[in-house]
């Protein structure tokens, strides 16, 4: 099994919730690592766009929204613990361990939200393009 695959795919084991909030703190920087690298990707891509003609302007976020956008993702990240030491509380080993799923989702989630301005550019860009010719 590969490293990716343990970190993704983890076997189900009991855990407490000190056990729990370690798993999850455990990926923090992965998570944000992956979510930055989106976002740094998403930043460059809007750039590239903004500046293509017709009519090119250089746009983009302001730095404090990306800062409180970053924040934010942190603020969900931990709900992803907070969540499944609710479940464990609830149901303790009826249920499997729901953090690995609630973490690939997540991950998930929060890179398409990070990417999404990409289409919100190039849509503004074809607009731009069409608008030039009529």
């Amino acid at each position: 099994m590969s490293a990716l695959t343990r970190f993704l795919y983890p076997v189900p084991a009991p855990r407490s919730m000190g056990q729990i909030v370690l798993w999850w703190e455990r990926r923090r920087l992965a998570y944000n690592l992956v979510v930055g690298a989106a976002g740094s990707l998403t930043l460059a891509v809007i750039a590239l766009f903004s500046l293509l003609p017709p009519n090119p302007h250089l746009m983009g976020p302001p730095p404090l929204f990306i800062l409180a956008y970053a924040g934010v993702a942190n603020v969900c990240y931990t709900l992803g613990w907070m969540l499944e030491g609710a479940a464990h509380t609830a149901w303790r080993d009826e249920i499997r361990p729901p953090g690995p799923l609630l973490f690939r989702q997540g991950l998930i989630f929060s890179v398409g939200l990070t990417l999404l301005p990409i289409g919100v550019a190039v849509v503004g860009w074809v607009a731009r393009t069409i608008s030039s010719f009529l």
